[in-house]
């Protein structure tokens, strides 16, 4: 009885590698399909946990716009270049 996982698993990874070579187009197109049901299903709340005698609460998401009067424009500072002199001139 040989039990190296390379030669008891050839039979599996042969096995893969025809289906894949044959139909990995349907799988993969199967599996994206899946992965949008699973994803609908989870953000529709199938992961919550369920509580029997709990009433339901139902939330929204609100946007409050609030309008503030303008503030006034920060002060303009003025600040002349004087360059060094190097009495290059």
């Amino acid at each position: 009885m040989n039990l190296n996982p390379t030669i008891v698993l050839d039979p599996v990874f042969h096995f893969l590698d025809e289906l894949i070579a044959e139909d990995g187009l349907y799988l993969f197109l199967a599996f994206v399909w899946l992965c949008l049901l699973v994803l609908a299903w989870v953000f529709s709340g199938g992961l919550r946990r369920k509580f029997p005698n709990q009433p339901h609460v139902y939330a929204s998401i609100g946007i409050v716009i609030q309008n503030t009067p303008p503030s006034p424009p920060p002060p303009i500072i003025i600040h002349e270049y004087d360059p060094p002199d190097d009495d290059m001139d």
